[in-house]
């Protein structure tokens, strides 16, 4: 527990306030010893520039150590290899490798720097050796962090009528509390995406940086004075929150292998659909009871526990942070500056312009120039626009069909909770009992094998939607519609999960690129299917405007039969993907 202390923001804090006297790496410690394959290049290096070499020979037994160390290398960078059947291959060997505890020799550039690296294969530090228990404890963590941050987007709709009323402003204008939530987590995603991959940051620091500066925006949110101040500080709220999503997939792969990252992804999905679903309820009767500033206080509380944990026991997983650090103390120990991690190399000629074409540039210019990447984005963001009709659409048939008040119309939202709990265990059965075991046993198919649930999901979207539209009536029980919901909701899952995998599969190098675009392109439909979904609703009525959307969502079936049949033509035209 105290590693995980250590790496956290508290224990990086009781660092510095000691000076680095308490919670102390291994480098530091005083009975720490330079690894034999250290020293040995160090002073090898030594011998050439004393005797003017250019090159020299392998010291007694390091050649012994280079050969039995081969795989241990691929081990140290196995992120780096593409996604593809070669990785799994190698992440299976070194899986194995993990428990001899063999050193891995450092590697030395042309120009005489060594590469520090993990010290041995069942290197502690490393996040892949971390145990079950932390990294349960990690993921745990990430999933609270984006259901709560979820939930505050969606706890403020049974609010609207109380803004409206207490600000003199209309329905729809009120609603723009939560339609500018939704917008700006999907613009910080763009931006807290990338900053999260460069080394010298990592990934904690976008976590808690933002993360505080998100509590302490609640508090004046819950009483702000005035209409515009409000929408200023929710759309804050929503900009500092977005790193629970955008970043939440590259924590998972620091710590868990290739073939199992799909179960963590599953979670963190789940919880982000849950967080929505919940908060109209928690929001409900409050509302109902305390009024409408009282939803944006829970807000507060939520935040407020979530803020101790985050300082407690999120620990940096960035192999390329931690590396670096590690170079850093090894540095201060032996006095050398050759002593270097490869991220430092790396980021040295990391530009702003880089980073800001990666993030903005590239998105853009990838969906413009792959049919593959365009369908993906349009047809996530359409569904994704029309989960969030929903929180529309509800207040208008089951107050006036079903005489619901506002709590139990919040208590209609645990329909899209049944929806991705069911999708959430049916997806892990599959890859329980198919998907992974025939990774494990036949190596990566090509990507398009991962779409199979895409195409059932397809489906489902159509059904649950026409179910809901005719089925929301007052002569039909309440719980008709909302089992649409729940099919509706499960197909959903199951896309967005087939798709989340397909991305970085099929375009690796851009995979951060990617999920950045497609992040700012379901938030900003979801935020403008807000704003039209109550006059579509009104206008249309319930049953055709629904109908609307259902007809619309069939579209997808074909899109998807034909990202799966020809998907990899596709992708062999495209200058971005990988082909196979």
């Amino acid at each position: 527990m105290l590693d995980i202390i250590r790496e956290a923001p508290l224990g990086q804090a009781i660092r510095f306030l000691t000076q680095n006297r308490l919670l102390q790496y291994p480098e530091e410690k005083p009975d720490f010893k330079l690894p034999e394959a250290y020293v040995a290049q160090l002073e090898i290096h030594e011998k050439q520039s004393n005797n003017g070499h250019a090159s020299f020979s392998s010291a007694p037994g390091e050649a012994s150590m280079a050969r039995n160390n081969n795989v241990s290398r691929v081990r140290s960078d196995v992120h780096t290899i593409p996604y593809s059947s070669e990785r799994v291959k190698a992440e299976k060997e070194l899986e194995i490798e993990r428990t001899k505890s063999l050193p891995i020799a450092p590697q030395k550039t042309s120009d005489g720097i060594v590469l520090v690296d993990w010290y041995t294969t069942d290197d502690p530090e490393n996040p892949h050796n971390w145990s079950s228990f932390k990294k349960i404890l990690i993921t745990t963590i990430i999933c609270v962090y984006t259901f709560i941050v979820y939930s505050a987007s969606s706890i403020y709709a049974p609010s609207v009528e109380g803004v409206s009323e207490h600000f003199g402003v209309s329905i729809i204008a009120a609603e723009l509390g939560l339609a500018l939530f939704v917008l700006w987590y999907g613009v910080g995603g763009v931006v807290f995406g990338p900053l999260s991959e460069i080394p010298i940051v990592g990934r904690n620091p976008v976590y808690y940086v933002t993360f505080i500066i998100y509590f302490g925006i609640s508090f004046p949110t819950a009483v702000v004075g005035n209409f515009g101040g409000l929408l200023v500080l929710r759309s804050l709220q929503g900009f500092f929150g977005s790193p629970a999503l955008t970043n939440g997939g590259g924590t998972f792969a620091d710590m868990y292998d290739l073939i199992y990252v799909p179960y963590q992804l599953s979670f963190w999905v789940y919880c982000a659909w849950g967080g929505p679903a919940i908060g109209p309820l928690i929001g409900g009767f409050a509302t109902m009871f305390k009024g409408w500033r009282w939803p944006l206080w829970e807000i507060v509380w939520m935040n407020s526990f979530m803020l101790v944990v985050i300082l407690c026991f999120l620990p940096e997983t960035s192999a390329a942070n931690l590396l670096m650090r590690r170079a850093k103390r090894l540095r201060k120990r032996v006095g050398d500056p050759r002593l270097q991690s490869q991220s430092e190399i790396d980021q040295r000629h990391l530009t702003a312009s880089e980073i800001l074409v990666g993030a903005l540039v590239r998105p853009i210019e990838i969906m413009i120039k792959d049919p593959a990447i365009l369908f993906v984005n349009i047809y996530t963001a359409f569904f994704y626009g029309v989960y969030y009709t929903f929180f529309e659409v509800f207040p208008l048939v089951f107050p006036p069909f079903y005489g619901f008040n506002l709590g139990q119309t919040g208590l209609a939202f645990l329909s899209c909770e049944v929806g991705a709990t069911i999708g959430l265990l049916t997806y892990i059965c599959y890859l329980y009992w198919y998907m992974v075991p025939d990774n494990i046993k036949n190596g990566l198919r090509e990507q398009e094998h991962r779409l199979v649930p895409a195409i059932f999901g397809s489906v489902l979207l159509p059904i649950g939607l026409f179910m809901f539209a005719w089925t929301a009536n007052a002569k039909i029980h309440w719980i008709v519609p909302l089992i649409g919901v729940v099919i509706f909701v499960i197909g959903m899952f199951w896309i967005l999960q087939a798709l989340f995998v397909y991305i970085p599969f099929s375009y690796p190098t851009y995979a951060n690129s990617l999920f950045a675009g497609n992040d700012i392109s379901r938030a900003a439909m979801a935020a403008g299917a807000i704003m039209y979904a109550r006059p579509l609703f009104i206008s249309l009525d319930v049953h055709k405007g629904v109908s609307v959307l259902a007809g619309l969502s069939a579209g997808g079936i074909p899109g998807t039969f034909v990202l799966y049949k020809y998907g990899g033509k596709l992708r062999a035209r495209s200058k971005f993907a990988v082909r196979g």
